[in-house]
């Protein structure tokens, strides 16, 4: 995904201009949030094109072959349109990597490298010291969002303690640092108050969110919150907007956020990369949980029947024998997953899965993914087939209308509690007589009239107003 921001610019000035591509998962996006915020807080401006860039940032990916070559050709793109280009991110983590295709980069930094981001930027475009064209204000007192407004990421932590095989991310990003709850808090606070209507929580390991710091207290509105799973998510319910889980691990202390779920406090979501059913493969990923997913999968279910999960899964993992890979579709078939998503194995460069042996052919992978994702597609079909005849609450994140509509706004696309911006499916609505009072981030009641593999179909009936307990800023009270 690349995104690119223009931001506000005071007349009269001549800020130097920087362009901005970034790449990657969620937590790469935040990154880059931090970098373009400091970037407007010195003064700088941020190009919507190459053509108008002194030079370009380009925060990479480095996770799979796939990402590896995307961020490359990037870079290249980049070098050739301005012939200044400054690499972060996870594929920073190897400068030789870079270098051997590109070695006219101007700076190459790592992963959460804001300070020497803006050290190589200041190398290029010394910073305006005049007072009157630096910390520009901005949207949400200053935060640059690359995300649409109503809705946010919120990292928790940053890095991993797990030793997957198939996974570099310990040594790009490092083992996990968890941030102290407190500052968690505040963040999520005030991007409340600027108009975020869904929160979305990551890290490499949410579960495992404060376990770096023992769970220590910190102050968040004059009182202490543990660095707990439980206790952010129960704090986070009270702000009164969504608040979705992603990249859970199976751990024990999970069935007490889930209660929260069942309570209405936080969104009964989960995304659970579980990767494998096979417990052989599993313990060749060096994956936790094998053998009992779906035991895990029923608890959770019974303690929060209106619970959706998320999962993604790897086929063609080295020694996967056909009969394992037929158990991994069995277990599509018991576990009922409402989203899902699939990955052919690649070779990622110092994985210790590369050197397993018994690799699936290539012909052989895809052949598997595509039997994966057809029986995937039809338990879609079928899970949403049930929500069918029932009112759902929606959030709106778009428009769609129709030209030949005679009112705007007749047409909306918006999602369910179940699932996720950008990765899950979604709701196209028919706003009947609520046309022209429906906005961007609004939530609604409607009635699912139709559905298909991923999407559903239906009408407004009503409308949600939120009730949040932050108070909002200024014009971002109102749509």
């Amino acid at each position: 995904m690349t995104q690119q921001v223009e931001l506000p610019v005071r007349a009269g000035t001549e800020l130097k201009k920087i362009g901005f591509i970034s790449l990657g998962c969620p937590k790469a996006l935040v990154d880059s949030e931090r970098i373009l915020t400091q970037l407007r807080a010195e003064g700088y401006s941020v190009a919507d094109s190459y053509e108008g860039a002194d030079t370009v940032i380009v925060n990479t990916c480095g996770f799979i072959t796939p990402a590896v070559e995307e961020s490359l050709n990037a870079i290249g793109e980049a070098l050739d349109a301005t012939g200044r280009v400054i690499v972060t991110g996870c594929l920073g983590e190897r400068p030789e990597t870079i270098l051997a295709r590109h070695p006219k980069v101007a700076a190459i930094t790592g992963s959460e490298a804001v300070d020497d981001v803006m050290a190589a930027v200041h190398s290029l475009l010394p910073p305006d010291e005049n007072p009157f064209t630096t910390l520009i204000p901005g949207q949400g007192g200053g935060q640059v969002k690359l995300t649409p407004r109503h809705y946010a990421y919120l990292k928790v932590a940053e890095g991993c303690n797990h030793k997957c095989s198939f996974c570099i991310i310990p040594k790009l990003r490092g083992l996990q640092v968890s941030r102290d709850a407190g500052a968690v808090l505040y963040e999520a606070y005030r991007l409340v108050a600027g108009g975020t209507r869904e929160l979305m929580v990551i890290s490499q390991d949410t579960s495992a969110y404060g376990v770096d710091l023992r769970h220590r207290e910190s102050e968040f509105q004059e009182r202490q919150v543990a660095a707990h799973l439980t206790e952010l998510a129960r704090e986070l319910g009270s702000l009164g907007v969504w608040v979705r889980m992603h990249y859970v691990y199976p751990y024990p202390h999970v069935d007490r956020v889930v209660e929260l779920m069942s309570q209405g406090k936080i969104l009964p979501y989960l995304d659970v990369p579980l990767q494998h059913a096979s417990a052989r493969i599993l313990r060749l990923m060096r994956r936790p949980g094998a053998g009992k997913q779906l035991d895990t999968i029923r608890r959770w279910r019974e303690i929060c029947p209106e619970l959706s999960i998320r999962s993604t899964f790897i086929v063609g993992f080295p020694g996967e024998t056909e009969a394992e890979f037929q158990e991994l579709l069995d277990f599509l078939e018991q576990a009922q997953l409402d989203r899902v998503g699939a990955f052919a194995y690649s070779d990622v460069q110092e994985a210790d899965a590369n050197e397993l042996p018994d690799a699936v052919p290539e012909e052989v992978k895809q052949q598997r993914l595509g039997r994966f994702m057809e029986v995937a597609q039809r338990i879609s079909a079928a899970r949403l087939a049930q929500k069918v005849g029932r009112t759902l609450e929606i959030i709106i994140d778009e428009y769609n209308d129709d030209p030949e509509d005679t009112l705007a706004g007749t047409r909306l696309i918006g999602r369910t509690q179940g699932d996720a911006p950008g990765i899950d499916g979604q709701v196209y609505l028919y706003a009947a007589g609520f046309a022209g009072n429906i906005k961007i981030g609004d939530r609604v009641r409607a009635v699912i009239e139709d559905s298909d593999e991923y999407d559903l179909f239906g009408e407004v009936v009503g409308l949600d107003p939120w009730q949040t307990s932050v108070p909002q800023l200024g014009h971002f009270a109102r749509h």
